[in-house]
């Protein structure tokens, strides 16, 4: 936002500081400021899979990208994705899954060994992730599951990502270890199958509970700024103060 307010002096207002360019030092000389302007992430979704999964590219200024959720199944999606990062020259740095049910991880292998990422999820969700490739049979879905480490987070952990940082919220109930990935100064929220434009998540599968679905949505998303944008893992995007008012499972109005 640039404000003139004189013909004298010039203010411009980054991120609630204003610096004045034409303000002059004792001796008469215009004084330099030398600011770098924060970087922000751009949010990049594909809909990938038989179950239309929604999988999210994050990347800053500096082409530093996190990949969350990947559920690309076919070789045309997973070209897909691979064209995307390669075109827009990115360079992916991180791979976070929300939770692990299937169609949110078919990818992860595929990220894993193009990229050399680590997997990280939080530590209640090993369970699901280790019984996803069972799913997948019944599901007629086969799928090869990712074989290589994994790093366990935290409720409040910060993930960087160049300047930038996600925050890590514990929001269990559709899954035992289901997290959310929360940009404060990006004003969104990346939260897999907990909330959803209009409904929730399922809670009839193992390790599920609505009781603590609710809880978890009145507890670490509600509290969040009502013009927050949800990123869900399908559907479209929405915001916390529309699902305070409307959503039928959850609204507090």
């Amino acid at each position: 936002m640039l404000n003139v307010h004189s013909r004298k002096e010039t203010y411009v207002n980054l991120y609630g500081y204003s610096f004045n360019f034409n303000k002059q030092n004792s001796r008469g000389r215009k004084l330099r400021v030398k600011y770098k302007k924060p970087s922000m992430l751009s949010v990049k979704a594909f809909i990938f899979n038989p179950v239309q999964e929604n999988t999210y590219i994050l990347y800053n200024e500096e082409k530093q990208c996190c990949i969350i959720d990947p559920g690309c199944y076919f070789s045309e999606e997973r070209e897909e994705l691979k064209n995307f990062i390669e075109n827009a020259g990115l360079q992916p740095v991180l791979l976070l899954n929300t939770h692990c049910h299937l169609d949110h991880v078919f990818g992860n292998k595929f990220i894993h060994e193009t990229w050399g990422l680590t997997l990280h999820i939080h530590e209640k969700e090993k369970p699901v992730f280790d019984n996803a490739p069972s799913a997948g049979i019944r599901w007629q879905l086969p799928f090869e599951n990712y074989r290589g480490d994994i790093i366990f987070m935290n409720e409040g952990e910060k993930i960087p990502l160049g300047a930038e940082e996600l925050e890590v919220l514990f929001t269990p109930g559709h899954s035992p270890g289901s997290v959310s990935y929360y940009h404060e100064k990006g004003g969104f929220v990346i939260d897999g199958d907990v909330l959803f434009n209009g409904s929730v998540g399922r809670t009839d599968l193992p390790g599920a509970s609505f009781e603590t679905l609710v809880n978890s949505i009145q507890t670490r998303l509600f509290v969040l700024p009502d013009e927050t944008k949800v990123f869900a893992g399908h559907g479209g995007m929405t915001t916390i103060g529309f699902e305070k008012m409307n959503n039928p499972f959850v609204k507090l109005f």
